[in-house]
Protein backbone atom coordinates (compact mmCIF):
# COMPACT_ATOMS: atom_id res chain seq x y z
CA UNK A 1 0.00 0.00 0.00
CA UNK A 2 1.46 3.47 -0.79
CA UNK A 3 1.30 5.69 2.43
CA UNK A 4 1.80 9.56 3.34
CA UNK A 5 4.74 9.72 5.61
CA UNK A 6 6.23 13.12 7.00
CA UNK A 7 9.95 12.72 7.62
CA UNK A 8 11.17 14.82 10.86
CA UNK A 9 14.96 15.97 9.60
CA UNK A 10 17.55 18.36 9.81
CA UNK A 11 21.28 17.46 9.56
CA UNK A 12 21.57 19.80 12.76
CA UNK A 13 20.03 16.42 14.03
CA UNK A 14 23.48 14.49 13.91
CA UNK A 15 24.78 17.53 16.78
CA UNK A 16 23.32 14.82 19.24
CA UNK A 17 26.57 13.68 19.62
CA UNK A 18 29.03 12.60 22.91
CA UNK A 19 31.88 12.52 21.35
CA UNK A 20 34.78 10.33 19.34
CA UNK A 21 34.59 6.68 20.37
CA UNK A 22 31.22 7.01 21.88
CA UNK A 23 28.74 4.18 20.51
CA UNK A 24 25.78 6.42 19.76
CA UNK A 25 27.89 7.77 16.79
CA UNK A 26 25.21 10.23 14.53
CA UNK A 27 26.84 9.19 10.99
CA UNK A 28 24.82 6.01 11.39
CA UNK A 29 22.00 8.47 10.77
CA UNK A 30 24.03 10.82 8.58
CA UNK A 31 24.62 7.48 6.73
CA UNK A 32 20.99 6.19 7.03
CA UNK A 33 19.43 9.55 5.68
CA UNK A 34 22.03 9.38 2.81
CA UNK A 35 21.30 6.03 1.53
CA UNK A 36 17.14 6.57 1.79
CA UNK A 37 17.83 9.41 -0.28
CA UNK A 38 20.20 7.41 -2.81
CA UNK A 39 17.10 4.80 -2.96
CA UNK A 40 14.61 7.37 -3.79
CA UNK A 41 12.83 7.12 -0.67
CA UNK A 42 12.82 10.48 0.26
CA UNK A 43 11.87 11.73 -3.15
CA UNK A 44 8.70 9.23 -3.80
CA UNK A 45 5.12 10.35 -3.98
CA UNK A 46 3.51 11.14 -0.68
CA UNK A 47 6.62 11.63 1.17
CA UNK A 48 7.49 14.76 3.09
CA UNK A 49 11.14 16.04 4.31
CA UNK A 50 10.47 18.66 6.88
CA UNK A 51 13.00 21.01 8.80
CA UNK A 52 11.49 19.89 12.82
CA UNK A 53 12.04 23.01 15.42
CA UNK A 54 13.38 22.35 18.86
CA UNK A 55 11.27 21.06 21.74
CA UNK A 56 10.99 24.01 24.33
CA UNK A 57 10.68 23.62 28.01
CA UNK A 58 7.02 23.39 28.40
CA UNK A 59 7.30 20.31 25.89
CA UNK A 60 10.14 18.69 27.79
CA UNK A 61 8.44 19.34 31.26
CA UNK A 62 5.71 17.13 30.06
CA UNK A 63 7.93 14.18 31.23
CA UNK A 64 11.00 16.20 32.62
CA UNK A 65 11.37 17.32 35.99
CA UNK A 66 12.50 21.86 35.60
CA UNK A 67 15.54 21.34 37.90
CA UNK A 68 17.00 17.95 35.59
CA UNK A 69 16.68 20.43 32.21
CA UNK A 70 17.88 23.42 33.99
CA UNK A 71 21.20 21.15 34.80
CA UNK A 72 21.32 19.63 30.73
CA UNK A 73 21.42 23.27 29.91
CA UNK A 74 24.23 24.25 32.40
CA UNK A 75 26.13 21.12 31.66
CA UNK A 76 25.97 21.95 27.65
CA UNK A 77 27.19 25.54 28.53
CA UNK A 78 29.82 25.31 31.37
CA UNK A 79 30.70 21.53 30.83
CA UNK A 80 31.24 18.98 33.61
CA UNK A 81 29.38 21.22 36.41
CA UNK A 82 29.41 19.67 39.92
CA UNK A 83 25.90 18.55 39.89
CA UNK A 84 26.15 17.00 36.88
CA UNK A 85 26.42 13.43 38.28
CA UNK A 86 23.37 13.70 40.10
CA UNK A 87 21.41 13.79 36.74
CA UNK A 88 23.07 11.52 35.36
CA UNK A 89 25.30 13.68 33.55
CA UNK A 90 29.46 13.38 32.93
CA UNK A 91 29.12 9.40 32.94
CA UNK A 92 30.79 7.07 30.48
CA UNK A 93 27.13 6.79 28.80
CA UNK A 94 25.70 10.13 28.62
CA UNK A 95 29.28 12.47 28.39
CA UNK A 96 28.20 16.20 28.90
CA UNK A 97 29.09 17.78 25.05
CA UNK A 98 28.67 21.25 24.15
CA UNK A 99 25.13 22.42 23.27
CA UNK A 100 23.58 19.22 24.96
CA UNK A 101 20.38 20.91 25.45
CA UNK A 102 19.86 22.71 22.29
CA UNK A 103 20.74 18.75 20.46
CA UNK A 104 18.41 16.99 22.75
CA UNK A 105 15.89 19.20 22.49
CA UNK A 106 15.91 19.30 18.77
CA UNK A 107 15.73 15.28 18.81
CA UNK A 108 12.71 15.54 20.63
CA UNK A 109 10.87 18.67 18.52
CA UNK A 110 11.46 16.25 15.51
CA UNK A 111 9.35 13.61 17.04
CA UNK A 112 6.96 15.94 18.63
CA UNK A 113 6.68 17.20 14.89
CA UNK A 114 6.18 13.22 13.16
CA UNK A 115 3.44 13.13 16.22
CA UNK A 116 1.75 16.26 15.10
CA UNK A 117 1.28 15.70 11.73
CA UNK A 118 -0.01 12.28 12.06
CA UNK A 119 -2.28 13.46 15.15
CA UNK A 120 -3.85 16.27 12.88
CA UNK A 121 -3.86 13.77 9.97
CA UNK A 122 -1.49 16.05 7.36
CA UNK A 123 0.44 12.46 7.37
CA UNK A 124 -0.94 8.65 7.67
CA UNK A 125 2.90 7.76 9.51
CA UNK A 126 5.38 10.35 10.73
CA UNK A 127 9.35 8.90 11.85
CA UNK A 128 11.98 10.75 13.48
CA UNK A 129 14.94 8.66 12.88
CA UNK A 130 17.07 10.33 14.65
CA UNK A 131 14.79 9.91 17.75
CA UNK A 132 14.13 6.98 20.24
CA UNK A 133 15.72 7.73 22.98
CA UNK A 134 14.35 5.80 25.33
CA UNK A 135 16.21 5.22 28.57
CA UNK A 136 15.78 8.82 29.75
CA UNK A 137 13.99 9.33 32.92
CA UNK A 138 12.16 11.99 34.38
CA UNK A 139 14.82 13.50 35.97
CA UNK A 140 18.24 12.09 34.69
CA UNK A 141 19.86 11.04 31.54
CA UNK A 142 20.44 6.83 31.40
CA UNK A 143 21.71 4.85 28.50
CA UNK A 144 23.04 7.30 25.42
CA UNK A 145 19.49 9.13 26.41
CA UNK A 146 18.98 12.56 27.65
CA UNK A 147 15.50 13.28 26.92
CA UNK A 148 12.58 10.66 26.16
CA UNK A 149 11.27 11.89 22.97
CA UNK A 150 8.83 9.21 22.60
CA UNK A 151 7.29 9.88 25.86
CA UNK A 152 7.10 13.14 25.64
CA UNK A 153 5.29 12.77 22.05
CA UNK A 154 2.86 10.35 23.55
CA UNK A 155 2.03 12.86 26.28
CA UNK A 156 1.60 15.80 24.35
CA UNK A 157 -0.87 13.38 22.04
CA UNK A 158 -2.60 12.77 25.28
CA UNK A 159 -2.96 16.26 26.44
CA UNK A 160 -4.42 16.94 22.57
CA UNK A 161 -7.05 13.91 23.60
CA UNK A 162 -6.34 10.87 23.04
CA UNK A 163 -7.46 7.82 25.06
CA UNK A 164 -5.39 4.94 23.88
CA UNK A 165 -1.83 5.30 22.53
CA UNK A 166 0.30 1.76 22.17
CA UNK A 167 4.05 1.86 21.88
CA UNK A 168 5.87 -1.20 20.87
CA UNK A 169 9.54 -1.27 21.72
CA UNK A 170 11.92 -3.52 19.70
CA UNK A 171 14.98 -2.43 20.67
CA UNK A 172 17.40 -4.85 22.29
CA UNK A 173 17.08 -2.89 25.61
CA UNK A 174 13.74 -2.69 27.90
CA UNK A 175 12.61 0.55 26.64
CA UNK A 176 12.26 1.38 30.91
CA UNK A 177 11.93 5.44 30.36
CA UNK A 178 8.67 5.44 28.16
CA UNK A 179 7.48 2.08 30.84
CA UNK A 180 8.28 4.23 33.29
CA UNK A 181 6.66 7.53 32.53
CA UNK A 182 3.20 5.83 31.96
CA UNK A 183 3.46 2.40 34.53
CA UNK A 184 0.45 3.55 36.08
CA UNK A 185 -1.44 5.35 32.96
CA UNK A 186 -3.92 2.68 31.55
CA UNK A 187 -4.40 5.27 28.49
CA UNK A 188 -1.11 3.77 26.94
CA UNK A 189 -0.08 0.21 26.59
CA UNK A 190 3.94 -0.08 26.54
CA UNK A 191 5.19 -3.64 25.45
CA UNK A 192 9.00 -3.88 24.80
CA UNK A 193 11.07 -6.91 23.32
CA UNK A 194 14.34 -7.11 24.36
CA UNK A 195 17.25 -9.09 25.85
CA UNK A 196 16.60 -10.59 29.10
CA UNK A 197 17.34 -8.20 31.90
CA UNK A 198 20.26 -10.33 33.19
CA UNK A 199 22.49 -10.07 30.31
CA UNK A 200 21.82 -6.89 29.12
CA UNK A 201 21.29 -2.93 30.52
CA UNK A 202 19.40 -1.56 32.02
CA UNK A 203 18.87 -4.92 34.56
CA UNK A 204 15.01 -4.71 34.37
CA UNK A 205 11.90 -5.48 31.92
CA UNK A 206 11.04 -8.75 33.10
CA UNK A 207 6.88 -10.10 32.65
CA UNK A 208 6.35 -9.49 36.25
CA UNK A 209 7.07 -5.61 35.52
CA UNK A 210 2.97 -5.13 34.46
CA UNK A 211 2.17 -1.86 35.41
CA UNK A 212 0.76 -0.10 38.44
CA UNK A 213 -2.43 -0.14 40.73
CA UNK A 214 -4.53 1.50 37.93
CA UNK A 215 -2.63 -0.19 35.12
CA UNK A 216 -1.76 -3.41 35.85
CA UNK A 217 -1.04 -5.41 32.78
CA UNK A 218 -0.19 -2.05 30.70
CA UNK A 219 3.46 -2.43 30.69
CA UNK A 220 4.14 -5.72 28.56
CA UNK A 221 7.69 -7.40 28.72
CA UNK A 222 8.78 -10.03 26.80
CA UNK A 223 12.81 -10.78 27.90
CA UNK A 224 14.77 -12.52 25.97
CA UNK A 225 17.52 -15.37 26.12
CA UNK A 226 20.71 -14.37 24.36
CA UNK A 227 21.54 -15.66 21.15
CA UNK A 228 17.89 -15.59 19.89
CA UNK A 229 17.84 -15.50 15.97
CA UNK A 230 14.95 -13.94 13.79
CA UNK A 231 12.58 -17.31 13.90
CA UNK A 232 12.23 -17.23 17.52
CA UNK A 233 12.30 -13.02 17.80
CA UNK A 234 9.30 -13.10 15.34
CA UNK A 235 8.04 -16.53 17.20
CA UNK A 236 7.81 -13.94 20.48
CA UNK A 237 6.71 -10.64 18.65
CA UNK A 238 3.57 -12.50 16.58
CA UNK A 239 2.67 -14.60 19.97
CA UNK A 240 2.17 -11.59 22.42
CA UNK A 241 2.24 -7.98 20.11
CA UNK A 242 -0.46 -8.76 17.72
CA UNK A 243 -3.45 -9.97 19.90
CA UNK A 244 -2.35 -7.58 23.08
CA UNK A 245 -2.75 -4.30 20.51
CA UNK A 246 -5.61 -5.67 18.61
CA UNK A 247 -7.40 -6.20 22.15
CA UNK A 248 -6.33 -2.92 23.19
CA UNK A 249 -7.42 -0.97 20.07
CA UNK A 250 -5.03 1.94 19.77
CA UNK A 251 -6.20 5.51 18.57
CA UNK A 252 -2.16 5.64 17.30
CA UNK A 253 0.55 3.28 17.33
CA UNK A 254 3.77 4.50 18.13
CA UNK A 255 6.92 2.16 17.47
CA UNK A 256 10.62 2.23 18.60
CA UNK A 257 12.94 0.84 16.00
CA UNK A 258 16.32 0.43 17.49
CA UNK A 259 18.27 -1.88 15.44
CA UNK A 260 20.78 -2.97 18.22
CA UNK A 261 19.43 -7.34 17.69
CA UNK A 262 21.61 -7.78 14.98
CA UNK A 263 23.67 -10.41 15.65
CA UNK A 264 26.75 -7.94 14.60
CA UNK A 265 25.95 -5.31 17.16
CA UNK A 266 28.84 -4.65 19.45
CA UNK A 267 26.67 -3.96 22.31
CA UNK A 268 24.18 -6.83 22.68
CA UNK A 269 23.79 -10.80 22.51
CA UNK A 270 20.70 -11.18 20.47
CA UNK A 271 21.09 -12.45 16.35
CA UNK A 272 18.82 -10.87 13.90
CA UNK A 273 19.25 -10.12 10.64
CA UNK A 274 18.72 -7.02 8.78
CA UNK A 275 15.88 -9.59 6.71
CA UNK A 276 14.34 -10.61 10.13
CA UNK A 277 14.24 -6.83 11.41
CA UNK A 278 12.85 -5.69 8.15
CA UNK A 279 10.36 -8.29 8.47
CA UNK A 280 8.91 -6.78 11.81
CA UNK A 281 8.81 -3.37 10.27
CA UNK A 282 6.22 -4.39 8.54
CA UNK A 283 4.64 -6.71 10.84
CA UNK A 284 3.98 -3.51 13.17
CA UNK A 285 3.12 -0.98 9.71
CA UNK A 286 0.55 -3.80 8.93
CA UNK A 287 -0.82 -3.50 12.72
CA UNK A 288 -1.04 0.29 12.20
CA UNK A 289 -3.13 -0.27 9.58
CA UNK A 290 -5.23 -2.67 11.34
CA UNK A 291 -5.56 -1.26 14.75
CA UNK A 292 -4.74 2.26 14.55
CA UNK A 293 -6.38 2.80 11.00
CA UNK A 294 -3.01 3.60 9.64
CA UNK A 295 -1.95 6.29 12.55
CA UNK A 296 1.84 5.30 13.32
CA UNK A 297 4.95 7.23 14.64
CA UNK A 298 8.10 5.84 14.29
CA UNK A 299 11.40 6.44 15.30
CA UNK A 300 14.92 4.70 15.63
CA UNK A 301 16.90 3.87 18.38
CA UNK A 302 19.62 1.98 19.45
CA UNK A 303 22.00 0.64 17.04
CA UNK A 304 25.72 0.52 17.34
CA UNK A 305 27.00 -1.31 14.24
CA UNK A 306 27.25 2.03 11.79
CA UNK A 307 27.83 0.63 8.59
CA UNK A 308 26.54 -2.97 7.68
CA UNK A 309 23.20 -2.51 9.51
CA UNK A 310 21.99 0.70 10.82
CA UNK A 311 21.65 2.46 7.50
CA UNK A 312 19.99 -0.81 5.32
CA UNK A 313 17.39 -1.72 8.46
CA UNK A 314 16.38 1.99 8.88
CA UNK A 315 16.07 2.31 5.41
CA UNK A 316 14.45 -0.04 5.14
CA UNK A 317 11.85 0.95 7.73
CA UNK A 318 11.39 4.26 5.76
CA UNK A 319 10.42 2.43 2.79
CA UNK A 320 8.37 0.43 4.31
CA UNK A 321 6.44 3.25 5.90
CA UNK A 322 6.11 5.20 2.21
CA UNK A 323 4.64 2.01 1.37
CA UNK A 324 7.27 1.45 -0.78
CA UNK A 325 9.06 -1.70 0.70
CA UNK A 326 12.53 -2.17 -1.30
CA UNK A 327 13.32 -5.16 -2.78
CA UNK A 328 15.95 -7.38 -0.39
CA UNK A 329 17.98 -8.32 -3.77
CA UNK A 330 18.37 -4.27 -4.41
CA UNK A 331 22.21 -3.33 -4.82
CA UNK A 332 23.59 -0.08 -2.65
CA UNK A 333 24.15 2.51 -4.33
CA UNK A 334 27.76 2.98 -5.73
CA UNK A 335 27.66 6.85 -4.61
CA UNK A 336 26.69 5.63 -1.33
CA UNK A 337 29.14 3.02 -1.04
CA UNK A 338 32.03 5.55 -2.42
CA UNK A 339 30.49 7.89 0.63
CA UNK A 340 30.76 5.10 3.38
CA UNK A 341 34.35 4.36 2.45
CA UNK A 342 35.47 7.84 2.15
CA UNK A 343 33.14 8.82 5.54
CA UNK A 344 33.91 6.07 7.79
CA UNK A 345 37.11 4.19 6.57
CA UNK A 346 34.92 0.96 6.32
CA UNK A 347 33.62 -0.68 3.20
CA UNK A 348 29.65 -0.60 2.77
CA UNK A 349 27.36 -3.53 1.87
CA UNK A 350 26.95 -4.64 -1.56
CA UNK A 351 22.93 -5.47 -0.64
CA UNK A 352 20.06 -4.99 1.11
CA UNK A 353 20.05 -8.10 2.32
CA UNK A 354 22.17 -10.89 4.26
CA UNK A 355 19.56 -13.74 2.36
CA UNK A 356 17.77 -14.89 4.82
CA UNK A 357 13.94 -15.76 4.87
CA UNK A 358 12.61 -14.19 7.81
CA UNK A 359 10.69 -17.14 8.87
CA UNK A 360 9.66 -18.25 11.88
CA UNK A 361 6.99 -21.03 13.22
CA UNK A 362 3.53 -19.60 15.03
CA UNK A 363 3.76 -20.53 18.58
CA UNK A 364 -0.06 -22.18 17.95
CA UNK A 365 1.54 -24.59 15.53
CA UNK A 366 3.09 -26.04 18.93
CA UNK A 367 4.80 -25.28 22.00
CA UNK A 368 7.83 -26.41 23.07
CA UNK A 369 8.25 -26.55 27.01
CA UNK A 370 11.88 -27.25 27.15
CA UNK A 371 12.93 -24.08 24.44
CA UNK A 372 13.63 -20.40 26.69
CA UNK A 373 12.30 -18.67 23.48
CA UNK A 374 8.88 -20.31 24.25
CA UNK A 375 9.26 -20.04 28.25
CA UNK A 376 9.64 -16.51 27.60
CA UNK A 377 6.71 -16.41 25.55
CA UNK A 378 4.35 -17.90 27.92
CA UNK A 379 5.74 -15.79 30.61
CA UNK A 380 4.45 -12.60 29.12
CA UNK A 381 1.32 -14.00 28.23
CA UNK A 382 0.69 -15.41 31.65
CA UNK A 383 1.43 -11.93 33.09
CA UNK A 384 -0.67 -9.52 31.20
CA UNK A 385 -3.17 -11.35 28.36
CA UNK A 386 -5.90 -11.75 31.05
CA UNK A 387 -5.90 -8.18 31.85
CA UNK A 388 -6.84 -7.61 28.31
CA UNK A 389 -9.45 -10.51 28.36
CA UNK A 390 -6.98 -12.81 26.45
CA UNK A 391 -6.20 -16.73 27.01
CA UNK A 392 -2.46 -17.74 27.32
CA UNK A 393 -1.75 -20.42 25.28
CA UNK A 394 -0.49 -22.24 28.24
CA UNK A 395 -1.81 -21.94 31.74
Amino acid sequence: MTCSLYVAWDDKLTEYDFGPGHPLAPVRVELTMRLARSLGVLTAPGVAVTTPTPATDADLELVHTPEYIAAVRRAGESGLTPDALRYGLGTADDPVFPGMHEASALVTGATMAAARAVALGSAEHGVSIAGGLHHAMADHASGFCVYNDPAIAITALLDQGLERVAYVDIDVHHGDGVQAAFYNDPRVLTISLHEHPATLFPGTGRPSETGGPDADGYAVNVALPAGTPDAGWLRAFHAVVPPLVRAFGPQLLVSQHGCDTHWMDPLANLRLTVDGQRAAHAAIHELAHETAGGRWLLTGGGGYELVQVVPRTWTHLLAEAAGRPIDPATATPDEWRAYTKQRTGRDAPEQMTEHADGDYRPIEWGFEPGDPIDQAIIATQKAVFPSHGLAPLIW
